[in-house]
């Protein structure tokens, strides 16, 4: 069974198990520390989010110490990176799951790695969304906002987010709305059939450049988390792509396929990517029909996930129904 966190949401750890705040960008830090206080939360903010070098906010094992204190601090609620980054993965070896308490982290990017693998191995559901930089505006797009309502639902209870109304095709990190992002373009969920698909199961996912490396770990075994939380279930991936080209997604896809990721599934989407370039005339929407057919499942893309926001919140773990019609998505996420 996937354990729920049924806890109020009032005091945030911030910490950097990836990329931490180079001193140029700590105004950044400070104004989401700011909204978020505003917003009646305590924050207990640690070393590694103020520093940066070398591609990480710290050594590996500093990194993970910070990480663990937080996740074992019973007085913290929900634990949010300050964004992604890098080198994630050095830290995996250094963490000890059986101390983890039952509690949320939230990010996406390099955040992802450590949110799939505390779900596999942990069996505890944890939340792809938002990271703490894109709550520092005055207000919130309505696809964002609902973090807190998702974080807050309990065991046994449901909630449904809908497909935004508009996306922003360019960071412009000089001019940032009221709400942080440039919503300009109009947001089309689309599906590989070009007819209405339903998906239904187990969510399990995130950014395929650096989940694909848990494959062969101890930390990706998908099948143990399977057979022990989910026997029997259907998973629906979701997932998206930051930086690779076609031919490197359908790389990494592949070896997921070899690695039983895709066994047993109703389904994959795909959020949109500032990447995907084709390869020798090879497009991500023919890499997407290629992919539908060979798994004989049905591919939706383009959905609101990833490094394109705003996004979704999707919930390792939890059963979902995921309907695309028309151009439009609707997710509903049971904690059961």
């Amino acid at each position: 069974m996937i354990r729920y966190p049924d806890r109020t949401i009032e005091t945030i750890g911030v910490t950097a198990p990836s990329s931490g705040v180079a001193p140029d960008m700590h105004g950044v830090l400070k104004k989401s520390i700011e909204r978020l206080e505003e917003r009646g939360f305590k924050l207990t903010v640690g070393d590694t989010a103020w520093t940066q070098q070398e591609a990480k906010s710290a050594p590996a094992e500093a990194r993970a110490e910070e990480l663990m204190n937080m996740l074992s601090d019973p007085a913290i609620d929900l634990v949010m990176p300050p964004w992604g980054g890098e080198l994630l993965v050095e830290i995996l070896e250094f963490l000890d799951f059986s101390k983890v308490e039952l509690k949320w982290i939230m990010g996406y990017s390099d955040i992802s790695m450590l949110l799939l693998a505390v779900t596999l191995n942990t069996g505890y559901a944890t939340a792809h969304g938002g990271n703490l930089v894109d709550l520092r505006g005055p207000e919130s797009d309505d696809t964002t906002a609902k973090w807190l309502d998702v974080l807050q639902t309990k065991s046994g209870e449901s909630i449904t987010q809908v497909s935004s109304e508009k996306y922003q095709k360019e960071w412009d990190f000089e001019n940032p709305t009221p709400v942080i992002f440039n919503l300009t373009e109009p947001t089309e969920w689309k599906t590989v059939s070009g007819e209405a698909e339903q998906f239904t199961g187990r969510l399990l996912g995130g950014c395929i450049d650096v989940i694909r490396h848990l494959i062969g770990t101890p930390y990706g075994d998908v099948n143990a988390f399977r057979e022990r939380h989910i026997p029997d279930e259907p998973v629906v991936w979701y997932l998206e792509n930051c930086e690779m080209n076609v031919a490197d997604l359908k790389r990494s896809l592949t070896q997921m396929k070899y690695a039983g990721w895709f066994n047993h599934i109703s389904g994959i989407v795909f959020g949109r990517s500032p990447a995907n370039q084709e390869i020798g005339g090879y497009t991500v929407e023919k890499m997407y029909e290629d992919l539908s057919d060979e798994l004989g499942v049905p591919i939706a893309y383009d959905i609101d996930l990833g490094h394109i926001p705003p996004q979704i919140i999707f919930v390792n773990g939890a059963y979902t129904t995921i309907d695309v019609a028309d151009g439009k998505g609707k997710v509903q996420i049971e904690f059961k």
